[in-house]
């Protein structure tokens, strides 16, 4: 480690003495300075890594001066000076924050030794920041995985904004991440240990969704034979996050907006204002300007939630995070279905990374999923990763665990994406690839089934009648 060294001393031949050892023996540099009043504002002009100062000097002393100094750096070290050895001297300069003291006349050795330490600590020191701070961007991340420019600046931006209650937007394509930016930002904000509630507002059906989100008392509907909490209540004190807010009915629009403004709502029924503490966080894949220019969107709604906006960029923004992603994804999968696949091939990685991924990184995971599936050695290749299902031999596909050994969270996600693709895939034979029909049939919104065909990669061209 290269280091700063300022050296202080009224007497101007220990100055020039000690100044050509440390420049004679290491390649640190040297600042000097004779007049010890002047040295509080050197410090503040230049940082140092050591200070050398002496205990005697006219006007002040090395532990008065040493004070000082850590006033303005406080992490700098400092060695003492001094004539008049004893062990009160030694104890008075390691109190006020000195790492050692030095005899006068002092041997060359024992100058270089102590320098060598001092430097030696604060390289110690710097690394165990670094791997802290790397260690902590890690956790905070919550699965954000990516070292790009882009994502560097998006995991500082959540670490800085993560602290307050400003209301945060988190807008880009489908499939990019935006859950895990906002379960990140709730991760290290203050109610960290509050509830975080997610309100996905394409799932849930427009007339169902005020009562989801504000509950509501018994005999407001039929079938509400008792009194229900909503989504609001169950994160008050915490953090609400709505998914896909671009998809929310107007007209709830204009009651979320009266939450976001004065933290109230009623529940559907009821008399009462409730009050709620909520920290709200929302995403988009949708251009809210647009929709609020088209008038499907509120605009004093948009403008309550873009305090803060956080955007994420599309994979192809990341495309050096793609191996990153790639190499994450296949220990998942490799664990999750117990296959010994120890890499990706040179030639899978290569074809990734040109890969145009409308679908973002859910589409590069859906995709290492199915390769890890398919894949009969211990090395992924690009044959696994982009053949379609159809293209592999049916026993081929039988190489899931026994459903039963797995958690039952881990055996869920493990076969969710083929729920998926195999209910999609009825849905749009029985209505001949019409996708307002399929959701109508599912029970869903139209929007949300879109999002999932996607999610699955199914062309639903290949459905529709052909004249």
């Amino acid at each position: 480690m290269n280091g700063t060294i300022l050296i202080v001393d009224d007497e101007p031949d220990i100055l020039a003495l000690l100044s050509r050892i440390i420049k004679e023996e290491t390649d640190h540099s040297v600042t000097t300075e004779k007049h010890p009043e002047k040295v509080p504002a050197i410090v503040e002009q230049k940082h140092f890594d050591l200070v050398i100062l002496d205990l005697k000097m006219p006007k002040i002393n090395g532990i008065e001066l040493l004070r000082k100094i850590k006033g303005i750096q406080p992490d700098i070290s400092a060695v003492i000076m001094t004539a008049y050895a004893s062990i009160e001297t030694a104890v008075d300069a390691i109190r006020e924050g000195a790492f050692d003291y030095l005899t006068k006349p002092f041997q060359r050795e024992r100058l270089l030794l102590i320098i060598d330490k001092v430097m030696q600590w604060r390289s110690m020191v710097s690394e165990n920041i670094a791997l802290r701070e790397a260690l902590t961007e890690k956790d905070m991340a919550s699965g954000i995985i990516g070292s790009s420019k882009i994502m560097k600046m998006l995991i500082d931006a959540i670490k800085r904004i993560a602290p307050t209650t400003a209301t945060v937007l988190i807008t880009g394509e489908s499939g990019t991440g935006k859950e895990l930016v906002a379960r990140a930002v709730c991760q290290f904000s203050l109610r960290k240990d509050k509830p975080f509630i997610t309100v996905n507002c394409t799932a849930i059906a427009e007339n169902v969704i005020e009562s989801e989100l504000f509950g509501h008392v018994k005999g407001a509907f039929t079938g509400a034979w008792k009194d229900k909490k909503g989504l609001v209540e169950l994160a008050d004190g915490g953090t609400l996050f709505l998914d896909e807010i671009g998809d929310l009915d107007y007209g709830m629009q204009t009651k979320l907006l009266r939450l976001l403004q004065e933290g109230e709502y009623k529940p559907v029924g009821g008399n009462r204002t409730l009050k709620a503490d909520i920290r709200f966080i929302a995403a988009t894949h949708h251009k809210l300007e647009a929709d609020v220019q088209k008038g499907v969107f509120r605009g004093d709604l948009f403008y309550r939630l873009n305090v803060i906006r956080l955007e994420m960029p599309s994979l192809s923004q990341r495309r050096e995070d793609i191996p990153l992603l790639a190499h994450h994804f296949l220990k998942k999968y490799a664990l999750l279905y117990q296959k010994k696949i120890l890499l990706i091939s040179e030639s899978a990685l290569k074809s990734l990374s040109s890969y145009p991924f409308s679908g973002n990184v859910r589409e590069l995971e859906n995709m290492i999923e199915r390769g890890v599936i398919f894949c009969r050695t211990d090395s992924l290749e690009a044959g696994d990763i982009f053949a379609e299902p159809g293209e592999h031999s049916p026993e081929a596909a039988n190489v899931a665990p026994d459903i039963l050994s797995l958690p039952f969270r881990e055996a869920r996600d493990a076969f969710m994406n083929l729920f998926y693709h195999q209910y999609i895939k009825a849905l749009l034979q029985n209505s001949d690839g019409n996708i307002s029909r399929a959701a109508e049939m599912a029970g869903i919104q139209r929007q949300y089934l879109h999002r999932l065909i996607k999610q699955v990669g199914i062309e639903t061209e290949a459905f529709k009648i052909r004249d």
